[in-house]
């Protein structure tokens, strides 16, 4: 079992003249094909008049993740980063990074993947854009 912080990112698309983007990072405890234990999930809101590019994608991973009280690895699908070479992107952050290898890193990315995408749907419900 390992640890890991899997990330996803919700509304990369702009939406009203911006783009209103929700980050979900979770803190779990993983094995090679299940997640064992969901420690903590953090939710963080985002909006930009520009498209993000891969820096700004970066600092709002580390600012979700920043919130949580467990450690990991930061565990993210490779289209996140734009398909950028992994060894690039580990050069920008600031903590461990690796794209997603098993199956309990994709669910867990899932997990994340879900948890950004109905928390971007109550926003903008809430902000009367949907």
């Amino acid at each position: 079992m390992f640890d890991i912080i899997a990330v996803d990112i919700s509304g990369r698309h702009r939406t009203n003249d911006e783009y209103i983007m929700v980050c979900a990072a979770v803190s779990a405890s993983v094995t090679a094909d299940n997640i064992e234990k969901t420690n903590q999930i953090a939710i963080r809101s985002f909006r930009s008049i520009s498209a993000p590019d891969v820096t700004d994608v970066i600092n709002m991973v580390e600012t979700t993740v920043a919130e949580l009280k467990f450690g990991g690895t930061i565990v993210t699908e490779a289209g996140d980063m734009y398909n950028k070479p992994q060894r690039i992107i580990d050069s920008i952050f600031y903590q461990d990074f690796k794209y997603q290898e098993s199956l309990g890193e994709r669910r867990c990315i899932e997990l994340a993947h879900h948890v950004s995408l109905a928390a971007r749907k109550f926003l903008l419900k809430e902000l009367g854009l949907q």
